[in-house]
């Protein structure tokens, strides 16, 4: 449930208004209070509350969810599984509408990102505030009434790591923010896991650990390309703290650990050496693509990687699914 906003901490920046930035401090100013963007807040629009929500995002954080579940040993009802994925998409979203909540300050500073709900003064943040919350509790309530007690814990768990942990504890404070924060992303194939054994295994753990190494890389390919706007925005992300020459060399790093890392499933059971050669194959085109970026100076290579390692998340966890599937036919 990380998103594409990471920053960096170094020297925090300061709004025209005169606002405070960065260090914790989101909210205490002007900026996001219906001063931000277009003057005034507002109506929002239905649009609005789904932008909220964060839906590209969501979408990876379903697949590997659904991912988890087709996966993992036994059977759950159909219906109850369509519940699972539900509830996991709606804490995904609402955590997400948390978090522009909370950034609604930097927000407004990133050209990516000033064109959302609050700074764009379409909404107002107490609004935002309220959807989040709600979703939140009703996404975990759901989850353990319909389904078990251990995939809302996981599912709480992860929603309030994202929020409290890396939204307003890291992401303004460490250049490791995304390694930390990264663990929020890497919980819904856990959950989609518990959710039909209603445990927590090696095997999920597994899971967890592919996506959870596959974060920084993936996140620190963007922010190589990104850097100005998150020096601006005053939050503290790699390239900006330690250089783009260091990101290079921890995305080469992180992408050796990634590649033999998804083999997992193999070693533990779950999929077949067919998995296991394709993994292979998409885990090496990884690293070639991270060498590409360690020896490239310019943007192209990390570029390249960003939108690979999208489809290599997608691929793995499509692969573990169709080897599962696979297996389970007569």
């Amino acid at each position: 449930m990380v998103d594409g906003d990471i920053a960096f901490d170094a020297m925090p920046a300061r709004p025209a208004d005169g606002s405070r930035v960065g260090h914790g401090r989101a909210g205490h100013g002007r900026v996001g209070h219906g001063r931000v963007g277009h003057g005034r807040v507002g109506e929002a629009a239905v649009g609005d509350f789904v932008a909220l929500l964060k839906p590209r995002v969501m979408s990876l954080v379903v697949f590997t969810a659904f991912a988890g579940l087709v996966a993992a040993p036994g059977s759950l009802h159909p219906l109850l599984a369509a519940i699972a994925v539900l509830c996991i998409a709606v804490a995904a979203g609402a955590a997400g509408a948390i978090n522009m909540w909370y950034d609604r300050d930097i927000d407004a500073l990133m050209t990516r990102t000033k064109d959302r709900p609050i700074p764009a003064g379409r909404m107002d943040p107490s609004e935002a505030l309220a959807f989040g919350v709600v979703l939140s509790i009703g996404s975990v309530l759901t989850m353990a009434l319909a389904v078990n007690y251990v995939a809302a814990a996981l599912l709480a768990l992860s929603i309030g790591f994202y929020v409290f942990v890396y939204t307003m504890w890291l992401k303004r404070r460490t250049p490791q923010n995304i390694v930390i924060g990264g663990a929020a992303g890497a919980f819904p194939p856990m959950i989609g896991w518990a959710a039909v054994t209603g445990d927590v295994s090696v095997a999920s753990i597994a899971l967890f650990a592919i996506v959870f190494m596959w974060t920084p890389p993936h996140f620190w390919a963007l922010s190589l390309f990104r850097a100005g706007e998150y020096a601006k925005a005053g939050v503290p992300m790699l390239p900006v703290v330690a250089g783009a020459r260091e990101t290079r060399r921890q995305i080469l790093v992180y992408s050796c650990i990634l590649a033999p890392l998804a083999l997992a499933p193999t070693v533990l059971g779950i999929t077949g050496m067919a998995y296991a050669v394709v993994a292979s194959v998409l885990g090496l085109i990884f690293v070639a693509g991270a060498l590409a970026v360690w020896r490239d100076r310019g943007e192209t290579a990390a570029k390249r990687l960003f939108g690979y390692s999208i489809v290599y998340l997608f691929l793995v966890f499509a692969l573990i699914m169709v080897d599962r599937v696979i297996a389970v036919i007569p």
